[in-house]
């Protein structure tokens, strides 16, 4: 096996499901950018859920708001719900671990309130459940999925965004779900703020 091959198609592939995926998610990032300055702006806060990977994703994005991206700036409201390890086990404990984000967002979410909820297949049902949590709470929904969107993609209305990397591949998926949050973080930056 010859690595230094394999390492380069990893990149090569990345970078053509990035040219792939750019065209159909620029505007709906750029709505969803404008939707979450909204929610912050109204003294809303974002919550962000997912699993495994896309919750280290989920923890990153709110990692960038409370803290800073690239630019100096006040701390945003954004809470990732996969941190508190007491609440987690509590309520997979109690209830089941498909309400561990649902119970969450009805306890934190609020009206003027956005949900990031993150899944690369789409089905992630803990996710799904927080969906239908947010929708209670008149939250709206940023999904961020892949492949075909899974069942998330069917919970959708038309308040709500639809971020879909349209690819097989798991690790792909979440390469460009990393680059969709930092475009987030950005896009927030830039109306918030202003710049080039």
């Amino acid at each position: 096996m010859d690595l230094t091959k394999r390492i380069l198609k990893h990149f090569d592939d990345s970078i053509q499901t990035k040219l792939n995926t750019k065209d159909a998610l620029a505007q709906p990032i750029a709505d969803a950018a404008h939707a979450l300055v909204t929610c912050l702006m109204n003294d809303g806060k974002i919550l962000a859920c997912g699993n495994g990977g896309s919750a280290a994703d989920a923890q990153h994005f709110a990692a960038e708001l409370i803290n800073r991206f690239e630019i100096e700036r006040p701390a945003l409201a954004a809470i990732a719900l996969t941190t508190d390890s007491s609440v987690l086990t509590s309520i997979a404990n109690d209830y089941d671990y498909n309400n561990i984000f649902s119970r969450q967002v009805r306890g934190l979410g609020m009206a003027n309130d956005m949900l990031i909820a993150i899944s690369t297949s789409g089905n992630s049902i803990n996710v799904v459940e927080a969906i239908h949590a947010a929708h209670e709470r008149e939250m709206r929904v940023i999904a961020i999925t892949g492949r075909e969107g899974g069942s998330m993609a069917e919970l959708l209305t038309e308040n709500d965004f639809h971020l879909c990397v349209r690819a097989d591949s798991t690790a792909r998926i979440q390469e460009v779900h990393l680059l969709i949050l930092h475009c987030l973080c950005d896009g927030i930056d830039q109306l918030l703020l202003g710049g080039e």
